[in-house]
């Protein structure tokens, strides 16, 4: 079979947008707080409920470290937040939980888009009105999933990823190298550990990522000792 050499030249690398999962926030200069402190909420254009954080009360001028919090399938930011608020004030988290623009997060019904700008939106209006020093995303079931994805694929906005049990991972692209906390129960009936957490884990090894693992006795759910061995996880190389 004769072999035909290209006519053209080689595909370009596509632009990375929403459509890829790729956030456009980036942290830039810290600035004055807000006298917005405790549930903040943040409204669409028009006046529809997308996001509600929690704001530590300010100690001096010392920045937060901002926590994206997102819920699990059919959830709520309110139940978002109730993953951390426990160590919220002790750890100075300033928690950010955005509403999916559906029943679940875009990637899992038609693929990114909506989602990540409705992200990049609160993001940029949070960054503008809080001194934040490091951000990291985490979620709950399908709220771990899509943070892992988003995390991996914007680890060069996000230092670490909590994912409390996560089904899966599925970035387009991947910057930086975040490091990873996966929790998991063995009696998870609705994600079984089986083929999401213990598949899922030795894979980020292989790829390269610094992942801690933690299985706990337990279902569907997100103890509150594995939400404070997260937090020393996290401060362990702040």
């Amino acid at each position: 079979m004769p072999i035909t050499g290209e006519t053209v030249p080689p595909h370009r690398q596509p632009e990375e947008n929403s459509r890829h999962g790729r956030l456009m926030v980036r942290p830039g200069r810290l600035v004055a707080a807000s006298a917005r402190t405790g549930l903040v909420p943040f409204d669409g254009q028009a006046g529809e409920p997308i996001a509600l954080a929690y704001v530590p009360q300010p100690v001096g001028d010392h920045p937060y470290r901002l926590v994206l919090l997102l819920h699990g399938a059919g959830g709520s930011p309110r139940a978002a937040l109730e993953l951390m608020l426990p160590v919220a004030d002790e750890q100075r988290l300033l928690l950010v939980a955005p509403q999916s623009t559906a029943a679940t997060w875009d990637l899992i019904t038609s693929g990114f888009g909506p989602d990540v700008r409705r992200i990049d939106r609160v993001l940029q209006e949070i960054l503008a009105g809080y001194p934040v020093a490091g951000m990291l995303i985490g979620g709950f079931s399908d709220g771990a999933s899509y943070a892992l994805s988003i995390g991996l694929i914007n680890g060069d906005v996000f230092d670490a990823v909590l994912a409390f049990s996560p089904g899966f991972a599925a970035p387009l692209v991947t910057h930086g190298r975040p490091r990873v906390y996966v929790s998991h129960g063995t009696g998870d009936a609705v994600l079984p550990v089986d083929p999401c957490s213990r598949r899922l884990v030795p894979r980020l090894r292989m790829l390269g990522y610094d992942v801690a693992y933690d299985e706990f006795d337990g279902g569907h759910e997100v103890p509150e000792s594995i939400v404070r061995r997260s937090v020393r996880w996290l401060g362990s190389r702040a």
